[in-house]
């Protein structure tokens, strides 16, 4: 398979060597000094780009891509708002974009355990729920997008939260998000369900960018010849 990355920092590294060690070509490599290879044969020659970029370019790189006939696997947050808009787009188009918060296959694991503990939860209301992440300090969005897909599960099943908000001080109806940035840490997620009488945590740690990297590269492989939005869920069959 012939991919192209599009970011080229420590995670695009990380998976230009996976992707190289499973017998992938690497065809074309953007960063931003590098951006009128979007219009390149090179480019245009890749089954697939990744994309781990900046919440405030991503958007532009998928179309980019698109406009070049490439397929997108994207891992970069921040920009989920903008998500309806985006698989309009895909769906009237017939683009291709495999998009997820978390490539991680232990963090998906960790979602679907986030979501059975809350719908169990539910029913024990003396409970409160709140969330820490803690990411490197180079991370753009806070809070990360994995901990904006964990809260956002938890509220499907939680009906006495109605939102989540960033920090540490939360109304009753409301999930409290505490993101902190430090050092060099991948990434830690940990779920809190605090009674008078005692406490029940779940957390995921990420030990390096491997995890990340591989699951992106196997979403490219998943990726390859489809049409539509796709999504972890999709390659995994949760």
């Amino acid at each position: 398979m012939k991919i192209a990355l599009i970011g080229y920092g420590k995670m695009g590294k990380t998976i230009e060597r996976i992707a190289l060690s499973r017998g992938h070509e690497i065809v074309c490599t953007i960063d931003v000094d590098n951006q009128e290879d979007f219009e390149s044969a090179a480019f245009k020659s890749a089954d697939v780009a990744i994309e781990f970029t900046a919440p405030k370019v991503a958007i532009n790189n998928y179309k980019r891509a698109w406009k070049a006939g490439v397929a997108v696997v994207s891992g970069t947050t921040g920009w989920s708002t903008q998500l309806p808009e985006i698989k309009a787009e895909i769906e009237k188009n017939n683009y291709t974009l495999f998009w997820t918060s978390n490539f991680s296959l232990g963090v998906n694991i960790f979602f679907e355990l986030n979501k059975h503990l809350a719908h169990i939860m539910n029913q024990f209301p003396t409970y409160n729920v709140a969330m820490t992440e803690v990411h490197h300090i180079h991370k753009l969005d806070a809070p990360s997008g994995t901990a904006v897909t964990l809260a956002e599960d938890i509220l499907s099943n939680l009906s006495r939260k109605s939102k989540w908000v960033l920090g540490t001080n939360a109304a009753d109806n409301e999930i409290a998000i505490n993101a902190i940035r430090e050092g060099e840490v991948p990434g830690t997620h940990t779920i809190r369900y605090e009674s008078e009488a005692d406490c029940i945590e779940i957390t995921h740690s990420a030990k390096n960018r491997e995890g990340l990297a591989l699951g992106a590269v196997m979403a490219a492989e998943f990726t390859c010849g489809k049409k539509g939005f796709l999504s972890m869920n999709d390659m995994l069959k949760l």
